[in-house]
């Protein structure tokens, strides 16, 4: 059967939809789950709300400290669920919403939904994105599904937060290599270690990879896996070895350029280096653009370089900014339905100014809960930019609306709202706004200048 769109839910089932939506930000999530049950059970092909519903139930999960390693009954009532799915399927579809609701993540892998299941993982690292249980769980559903590009991005988030997990180091080089080999068509190998002839030499690297050098040791192991690199040219791994010393080294430009050798080896198939190569490009350009920040706040304009580097600052910005729409684009292009890869992408757009592009990908963001509120501020500074004051006003004040306390983002949401109010003629509107944000925090922004200035302004013309 078709899935059916937020659209084509009747108006009931949409005021349901959009309580749920606000329950979910304000982490009412019982309520929530409650709300979204009763529209599945009109609408079961509603699948947006579906997803919305595993977000929910697992973040509760979550807040309850309950752990995915518990011994679980999950399989026993999935086995039930498949018997009486024989005699009436509509019970036993309410029967596994039963299952997810109490363990999303166990009752999707004992169904074999490997998807389900790697959707929950993701909403369990918006909770916590350093979780490394969480990550290899991820990781084996990766693997599972064959998405072997996937893999090695999971991997190499634990590698950053812990280098010697060795194994996500095994289990990275092993999906990487299977990815290699889908690419280019090295169907004999039986792992990683079979791409690389001299097997002696890839424990070799497995080992040197762990031992941070400095001075003098670090410069003789650049020479020697540069020379083991001019007779094995092919070779990936002491390119990515040139890549990691080069990186160690500080040399930056040098390991741009030996792990886009290894990229380019690869065919772009190893997603981690392709990323490493994107992020040591964005670590070049912010040192630039702090060295031209730092030059510029201790000389002033007749100096005879401020114009050179002002105008290399700014070019600098567009670079990074033009490089971090292009990361985003790619990681969209892998998981077109991940609306958090979505509001990143139009994150970057927005500050790569490119408003127009910006707007259709954060209104499709809106539609996750974690981040609707974020992706409604940065829609408003969009319209707000392409001149849409009032679409920018609309949208600023329903996210305003949404949030009960004064938090960060409601204090950033309110913020923008009176700068737009102000652009408008709207004075008295705007100093509301400012006056909101100054009964909470005194020191926000030049919020105190512009409450207190308005006193003084009252008091002069009295």
């Amino acid at each position: 059967m078709a899935v059916k769109t937020e659209k084509e839910l009747t108006e009931t089932q949409r005021n349901l939809w959009l309580k749920a939506v606000a329950a979910v930000e304000l982490r009412n999530l019982g309520y929530a789950i409650s709300l979204l049950q009763e529209i599945l059970k009109q609408e079961p092909q509603f699948l947006m709300g579906r997803q919305l519903l595993r977000r929910a139930e697992v973040t509760k999960n979550r807040s309850t400290k309950r752990s995915f390693l518990n011994i679980s009954t999950a399989p026993i009532a999935i086995m039930k669920a498949q018997r009486e799915s024989k005699k009436d399927p509509k019970r036993a579809i309410e029967m596994l919403e039963k299952v997810l609701e109490d363990e999303p993540y166990k009752a999707a892998t004992a169904a074999g939904w490997p998807e389900i299941g790697v959707f929950a993982m993701r909403t369990l690292l918006e909770e916590n994105a350093r979780d490394i249980k969480v990550l290899h769980e991820l990781g084996r559903l990766y693997h599972e599904l064959g998405e072997n590009d996937q893999e090695v991005e999971v991997y190499n988030q634990i590698i950053e937060i812990n280098p010697l997990d060795a194994e996500a180091l095994r289990l990275g080089k092993d999906a990487a290599a299977h990815a290699s080999m889908k690419s280019g068509g090295w169907t004999e190998a039986e792992s990683y270690r079979d791409l690389i002839k001299d097997k002696e030499m890839a424990i070799s690297l497995e080992q040197q990879s762990r031992i941070r050098l400095t001075g003098e040791s670090l410069d003789q192991q650049i020479t020697e896996i540069y020379a083991r690199h001019k007779a094995e040219p092919a070779n990936v791994d002491l390119l990515r070895r040139l890549g990691v010393l080069n990186e160690q080294k500080e040399d930056l430009e040098a390991a741009i350029g030996w792990y886009q050798c290894a990229t380019d080896l690869t065919k772009n198939a190893d997603a981690g280096l392709v990323r490493k190569v994107s992020d040591l490009r964005i670590k070049l350009l912010e040192r630039d653009i702090a060295a031209h920040e730092e030059f510029l706040s201790t000389h002033d304009t007749a100096h005879e370089l401020h114009a050179k580097k002002t105008e290399e600052l700014n070019a600098a910005k567009a670079k990074r900014a033009e490089i971090l729409v292009t990361d985003a684009r790619e990681r969209l292009a892998r998981n077109p339905t991940d609306l958090q890869l979505r509001f990143e992408l139009g994150e970057h757009l927005l500050g790569a100014r490119r408003f127009r592009e910006a707007v259709p990908e954060l209104q499709r963001a809106r539609q996750n809960p974690h981040a609707r509120l974020k992706a409604m501020n940065l829609l408003g500074c969009c319209y707000c930019e392409l001149g849409m004051l009032d679409l920018a006003t609309k949208q600023l004040e329903e996210a305003a609306r949404e949030i009960v306390p004064m938090d960060a983002m409601k204090k950033e949401i309110v913020y923008n709202l009176g700068l737009i109010y102000e652009r408008m003629g709207e004075k008295e509107k705007s100093l509301v706004c400012m006056k909101q944000i100054y009964e909470i925090e005194h020191g926000y922004k030049d919020v105190a200048p512009r409450v207190e200035g308005s006193y003084q302004k009252n008091s002069a013309e009295a």
